[in-house]
């Protein structure tokens, strides 16, 4: 498999809105909701990003408190995290107002029935005029919808949706080192609308033809028929 960023129309669809987002009119609010089922390329999209653009990442944990996710985003803007939490707090804004950074933060599911760290957020990105975003599952635009200051904040919201037939394709040109007939293509979007399961066929794909001695794959050697 190719070591290469493969681009999807989640990936469009996500940089398009992050480039709204940095361009909006000054009296807009910059925060976003990007959200979906496991497996579609939510979090290496917006690692990505960040490597690509200077954003900083930060991955919420199942017992995170607000004080320790604000240790987290003073860390990772650079600074080493003060003992009082009124500090920390302002350790965040004033690293975002001296050098303005986007901040994205993952698997927000876990905070969503904790009102004060994502209203804490809500602050930073008030006080600060920082671009935010946050990376949920499924259901996180119905859970954050509870909080209508918050959610009325978010001015893009991006749901990651199944691959499509033309992104296995273009996956397929990107990434697979061998290459994969019509029909084989139809077999993996049958089975795997998600990005890590097209992976695992493109693996099976290159290992078959290796073992083989095949320069194409078609759908009957993916199912297992010479």
């Amino acid at each position: 498999m190719k070591q290469i960023f493969a681009r999807t129309s989640n990936v469009t669809r996500f940089c398009a809105a992050m480039e709204r987002l940095g361009k909006r009119d000054d009296a807009l609010p910059g925060m976003a909701l990007v959200f979906g089922e496991p497996g579609l390329g939510k979090t290496r999209t917006a690692l990505w990003w960040a490597v690509q653009n200077g954003g900083v990442f930060i991955r919420t944990k199942k017992l995170m408190s607000g004080r320790w996710l604000l240790e987290e985003i003073v860390a990772e803007l650079g600074e080493s995290p003060a003992y009082r939490t009124s500090d920390l707090f302002r350790q965040c804004v004033e690293q975002l107002l001296s050098r303005p950074r986007t901040l994205i933060i993952d698997e927000v599911d876990y905070l969503a029935y904790d009102a004060r760290v994502l209203e804490t957020l809500r602050d930073i990105h008030d006080v600060a005029g920082t671009p935010m975003v946050f990376l949920g599952m499924d259901k996180a635009d119905k859970k954050l919808n509870r909080y209508r200051h918050l959610y009325d904040r978010f001015i893009e919201v991006v749901r990651f949706q199944q691959l499509t037939r033309d992104d296995v394709t273009d996956l397929a040109e990107q990434l697979c080192e061998v290459r994969l007939t019509g029909d084989a293509l139809d077999l993996i979007h049958a089975d795997a609308g998600r990005f890590r399961q097209v992976l695992k066929w493109f693996y099976k794909a290159e290992v078959l033809a290796r073992v083989n001695g095949l320069e194409e794959i078609a759908a009957q050697h993916l199912n297992g028929r010479k």
